[in-house]
């Protein structure tokens, strides 16, 4: 009855009162992500668009003990080797990717028929729009409408793959690969022996 008669009272007066009042809870800043840590169209951190190393980065200062909290005891840190049964990060798809596509492209026929053509060009767009680093997809479309696949032959393919991945080295700071070569690197063996 009080609370029908305050709710009453608050109505007439113009002013409601809430039967629950809820006081706000301060919230801290959102703290900034760790370099390297890309986010993905969803607005949540994308492992596969970022390097192992910026990914634990993030996840570390996740589980870091709020400063206010009082200090748990200290302890070192211990060395263990890295984790090789856990999702791919940037450079790990990286290099799994090109691996996959030069062995694809050592193996295209020489002189491929227009289905195995189509099939090639095919495969390339599929595969640059289900790529799991949104990023490195969205540029490797523009690189495709740019320069179109070419898949006319091995030689004509593997040339075409080997500008594409020298492209993305350029743009992460790595040296060029001399295309020239792309046969003896991903089909053949280097000449000195070392692969057989």
């Amino acid at each position: 009855m009080a609370e029908e008669h305050r709710r009453d009272e608050s109505q007439a007066s113009g002013h409601v009162t809430p039967l629950n009042p809820v006081t706000p809870v301060a919230t801290e800043p959102a703290k900034p992500l760790p370099p390297g840590v890309v986010l993905g169209p969803d607005g949540k951190p994308c492992r596969a668009c970022s390097s192992k190393t910026a990914f634990s980065a993030l996840a570390r200062s996740m589980k870091a003990p709020n400063p206010s909290a009082p200090a748990a005891s200290k302890t070192s840190p211990v060395a263990t080797a890295p984790a090789t049964d856990c999702p791919a990060d940037v450079e790990t798809l990286g290099r799994g990717t090109w691996t996959l596509l030069h062995s694809i492209a050592a193996t295209y026929p020489t002189n491929p028929s227009s289905s195995q053509q189509n099939d090639l060009v095919g495969f390339v767009r599929l595969f640059s729009r289900l790529y799991p680093c949104w990023v490195c997809a969205d540029d490797f479309r523009g690189y495709i409408e740019k320069d179109p696949v070419k898949a006319g032959s091995r030689g004509e393919f593997g040339k075409w793959l080997c500008d594409a991945h020298n492209e993305v080295n350029k743009k992460l700071g790595k040296p060029v690969f001399d295309c020239s070569k792309w046969e003896e690197r991903w089909r053949t063996g280097w000449k000195d022996g070392r692969c057989d």
